[in-house]
């Protein structure tokens, strides 16, 4: 597109900035509670939630809590949620196989919100980290984070997250080839319609230390993730694991981190054309409650400017521990 303009003055592009009702009118993109997925954590226990002291405002919750969060998630017209699990020390273990239980906190999550709010979307993770004592995404091996073993593993993980009732399996694991396995599963166990949000472009960042406080997985950690997630440097490499996912049976892909990845979002969208999601991952929302709590921004002002830059990059969606406040200024 080249714009055609005659000079100044018969060109004021201020024109179209004066007043409320112009700047609607020209406005590009749009927000709404719709365009949100709100991740919350849970925990084992009944009645309880826990602050999360590095995510300000974020809490683990119980079961029964989670689905207090999904009824209020819905009324605000957030048409999807994600559940991450809390796991202590005491439940991880090398062959991570509380991950595929049907009784994991997880899965008793899933089924206890399905029934209680049918129609909002649930959302899964799928990744062993939550239940590896050494904190990886995959089995480790000799110090190597093992491939084909790993994806046999996440195979079982979401079938019995599927079959809990799950709506989008989000694997974020970044092995290879565990979209088509996954795909493959499904179609033979029956579950043709659960949908897969590929977390196709997740980079090795260092705005996940947040994240991992509340699932526990900090002090279990050993070592980098960085022979399995991406390279930041790296862009042409995004359109190729996303392409490969989507090869495979993904229906939609996920960008991670978000903020400073909106290229990463421009170019998928662009490229691809299918649903594209990113997450404001914790880091990125404990700066921006840092900033805020001590004064030196204005949180609502730049947490609605942050999820506005993600539709303008091309984003359908994204995930973000904003979700509830946002949609509350969003609906008036």
């Amino acid at each position: 597109m080249k714009p055609t303009l005659p000079p100044f003055p018969a060109t004021r592009l201020r024109r179209m900035r004066q007043s409320p009702a112009l700047r609607a009118l020209a406005r590009q993109n749009v927000l709404t509670p719709s365009d949100l997925i709100w991740p919350i954590f849970v925990m084992d226990g009944v009645d309880a939630q826990d602050p999360i002291a590095s995510m300000p405002g974020v809490t683990r919750k119980t079961v029964d809590r989670a689905v207090i969060a999904a009824r209020e998630a819905y009324a605000l017209g957030i048409p999807a949620i994600c559940i991450f699990p809390y796991t202590g020390m005491d439940h991880r273990s090398e062959d991570c196989a509380l991950a595929w239980s049907p009784e994991n906190i997880s899965n008793q999550a899933i089924r206890a919100i399905k029934q209680a709010v049918p129609e909002i979307a649930i959302m899964t993770d799928i990744a062993l980290d939550p239940y590896n004592i050494n904190g990886h995404d995959g089995f480790v091996e000799n110090g190597e984070i093992v491939n084909d073993r790993t994806v046999a593993a996440l195979v079982k993980m979401a079938l019995a997250q599927a079959q809990a009732g799950a709506d989008i399996l989000g694997p974020s694991d970044m092995m290879d080839g565990r979209i088509g396995a996954i795909r493959t599963a499904l179609e033979n166990a029956g579950h043709h319609n659960v949908t897969i949000l590929s977390y196709a472009a997740k980079y090795a960042s260092g705005f996940y230390g947040p994240f991992r406080d509340a699932v526990g997985a900090s002090s279990a950690l050993t070592g980098d993730k960085k022979t399995y997630q991406m390279d930041p440097a790296n862009s042409d490499e995004a359109l190729r694991l996303v392409a490969r996912d989507l090869s495979e049976g993904a229906d939609m892909v996920m960008v991670k981190p978000g903020m400073p990845y909106l290229d990463i979002c421009r170019r998928v969208k662009d490229e691809f054309g299918v649903p594209t999601f990113a997450y404001q991952v914790s880091g990125e929302y404990a700066m921006l409650q840092a900033a805020a709590g001590n004064g030196w921004l204005d949180g609502d002002a730049v947490m609605m400017e942050s999820l506005m830059c993600f539709k303008r990059a091309g984003c359908d969606g994204v995930l973000t521990y904003f979700a509830p406040t946002a949609a509350k200024l969003l609906n008036g």
